[in-house]
């Protein structure tokens, strides 16, 4: 596993929309920690450092502040409805060896078979797994599929330590032909009727 990303945070000691508003301008982002039983403790966190560690899906991360240090799991990022930036973050403590459910991305990769598109029906799967060996996604591969095949959950192949806990019947890719898209045979004998229709006006003249 590469190196866990450390934040130094500090303790929030303001609430409401103007302290909100402060940490804003001062580059903070305000988060709560909880879980294993601890009391929630209200945090900031750098602005920049946590954008860029957000950037990955189920971040893990160790927080200090106050002397207090805590290993902790992204499980919630709430954002501006309009502007989208990171408006607050939920953050669970964890332990090493600790097992715990997340949603992980899919990633669709190949081509299907001409004439055909894969449609993503599940962007993510629910698994468990261990909490410092997250897979940050699940490759799911269409290459050649032709119309009407599909790709379930319980075809999707996990790391190793990986439980798959999205019922594994449901379907995470199927490949269909887009609609109003006519084969080369369809096409042709479109063009043949044109030209038997022209043909027959041309004779009625």
């Amino acid at each position: 596993m590469a190196d866990m990303l450390k934040l130094a945070a500090e303790k929030r000691t303001e609430f409401g929309k103007g302290a909100a508003r402060r940490a804003r301008m001062a580059e903070k982002i305000p988060a709560v920690i909880y879980g294993h039983g601890a009391d929630p403790q209200h945090v900031l966190l750098p602005g920049h450092e946590t954008m860029m560690a957000l950037k990955h899906s189920n971040a893990l991360m160790n927080v200090e502040w106050d002397g207090d240090k805590q290993m902790v799991l992204v499980k919630d990022i709430q954002r501006h409805p309009v502007k989208r930036t990171i408006a607050h973050v939920d953050l669970l403590i964890v332990r090493k060896g600790e097992e715990v459910t997340v949603d992980v991305p899919v990633h669709v990769m190949g081509e299907p078979f001409p004439g055909t598109v894969a449609v993503t029906e599940h962007t993510t799967l629910s698994v468990l797994a261990e909490a410092t060996h997250i897979p940050e996604w699940l490759q799911v591969s269409v290459e050649g599929l032709g119309e009407g095949e599909r790709i379930t959950a319980g075809d999707v192949t996990l790391p190793a330590g990986c439980e798959l806990m999205t019922d594994p019947d449901s379907t995470v890719v199927t490949i269909s032909v887009p609609r109003g898209a006519i084969s080369e045979e369809e096409e042709e004998a479109a063009e043949e009727a044109n030209e038997v229709a022209a043909d027959a006006e041309a004779d009625s003249e």
